[in-house]
């Protein structure tokens, strides 16, 4: 299982204190140290089945200050991918990739139904 995180961030710490304390195993990943590319951003896109919206941090500054709350419906899906792959801190943290699921943010109950089988 792969945890993308910002450390510094409140929700990540938790979440990983979440995954710490059930024992589950992961490869932690610092989302702005090292982004994901625009093949990984895809190919976990597509194999969550959420919208596009979900993989960005709607309340980061990065979001904000790009105004991007009216830009993305213009946007192609292409250059949203590519627009998320630019800069990590566009992307909701903590990111959650699995064999079988993608899990953006951090949601205790979706945690446990995809993660505690």
């Amino acid at each position: 299982m792969l945890f993308l995180e910002y450390p510094p961030c409140s929700t990540c710490k938790k979440a990983r204190a979440w995954l710490d304390g059930r024992g589950v195993s992961y490869d932690a990943r610092h989302i702005k140290d090292d982004n994901p590319s625009y093949e990984e951003l895809k190919a976990w896109y597509e194999k969550s089945g959420l919208p596009l919206k979900r993989f960005f941090n709607t309340s980061g500054l990065k979001y904000k200050e790009l105004n991007l709350k009216d830009r993305l419906p213009a946007m192609s899906e292409e250059e949203q991918l590519r627009l998320l792959a630019s800069d990590g801190m566009l992307i909701k943290r903590p990111l959650v990739v699995t064999d079988t699921a993608v899990l953006t943010g951090f949601r205790e109950t979706d945690w446990e139904k995809a993660l505690l089988k």
